[in-house]
């Protein structure tokens, strides 16, 4: 088969690192440009990026010369790990040059008509990508997202339990890894031996974003959902994997061993078209009372699974559990990879 033209935006950064790594071999794309700032155009990309990953830089992208994010690069999908400041203007102009662009950054995620998507949970928010080409006149390109990294931690259960029996409120405490604030990032005299507890604007992504993506598709619009959720970050010394200790009150009665059934017998709309990404299980639930652990289990159906334990009585709502997930596999790069193999098997590219 002709494989999908790619560009990845952002090449350079820590998002865009695992593009670089997740499309290596990939069935059905073909990365055709490495994009990034201008103080890395025309380098290779061996000479441009500080590659932080602990797998080689793949053989195919290490004599790429990187290239400026111009639209007018041949291709037809553009993955984006730009960086909030640049990504708006940019991933615009990729998509009214017909691009379709599978974006990480945040910039479009509350936007009415840009489905933000949770391909487990929502693959039907895609039918937006038509009314955001009338809206905004795209022809042949458009914009999909994917949510913050954090909230991909406890997302997935969430939504089972509200499919079970439903949940009427929420508070969630992170603790995030350092990889989420890319390279640099946080200085290592600020982060060792100590927990920061505030991350700029990501209390409130949390307490929305999930909204959106548990919400109603509704002809041309989304319903979000009535969920109330109060969160609480902190950065913490860990390379990779952010942590989530959360509370939920939920909407009727339900007993631990069915809660646990449903969380591991869950699949969606991606296991069930067999996606090259897709974890088998998106969900696993860990019986020992000291897991999930970054160390032990962030790399859990190759860093695409969402790792869920402790379930158990909390004595001022219901139930309170921990969850897990990889921040820049399953919480970004990963996802978007996902959610463009979900936009290719619905013939949408």
């Amino acid at each position: 088969m002709n494989k999908i033209r790619v560009v990845i935006l952002g090449a350079t950064g820590t998002v865009g690192q695992r593009f670089v790594q997740l499309l290596d071999g990939h069935p059905w794309f073909e990365v055709a440009a490495l994009a990034a700032s201008d103080k890395s155009a025309g380098k290779q990309y061996r000479d441009a990026v500080s590659w932080k990953l602990d797998s080689p830089l793949p053989a195919y992208a290490a004599s790429m010369v990187v290239t400026q994010c111009n639209p007018e690069l041949d291709g037809r999908l553009a993955f984006s790990g730009l960086d909030a400041s640049v990504a708006g203007d940019i991933e615009h102009s990729f998509a009214k040059a017909g691009y379709a662009v599978v974006s990480n950054s945040k910039n479009f995620r509350l936007e009415e008509d840009i489905p933000l998507v949770y391909p487990e949970i929502n693959a039907d928010h895609l039918a937006l990508i038509e009314t955001q080409k009338i809206q905004r006149g795209f022809k042949d390109g458009f914009i999909v997202t994917n949510s913050n990294c954090s909230v991909m931690a406890f997302l997935p259960a969430i939504h089972v339990l509200e499919k079970l029996v439903g949940v009427e409120s929420m508070t969630v405490t992170t603790m995030q890894a350092i990889s989420g604030a890319g390279y640099p990032g946080v200085a290592s005299m600020d982060v060792l031996g100590n927990v920061i507890p505030f991350i700029k604007d990501e209390e409130q992504k949390i307490q929305t974003e999930p909204l959106k993506i548990l919400g109603r598709l509704q002809g041309n619009r989304i319903e979000p959902s009535h969920l109330r959720i109060s969160a609480s970050v902190n950065r913490v010394p860990v390379q990779d994997g952010h942590l989530a200790s959360v509370s939920v009150k939920l909407k009727n009665k339900a007993a631990i061993p069915d809660i646990i059934a449903a969380l591991r017998s869950f699949q969606g709309v991606p296991q069930q078209l067999s996606l090259p990404l897709a974890p088998q299980r998106p969900i696993i639930v860990h019986d020992l009372p000291d897991r999930p652990q970054p160390r032990m289990d962030i790399l859990l159906e190759k860093g695409m699974a969402v790792s869920i334990g402790r379930i158990r009585k909390c004595d001022v709502l219901d139930y309170k559990f921990t969850g897990l997930v990889h921040n820049t596999i399953r919480g970004a790069a990963g996802a978007a990879v996902l959610n463009a193999e979900l936009l290719f098997a619905k013939d949408l590219l």
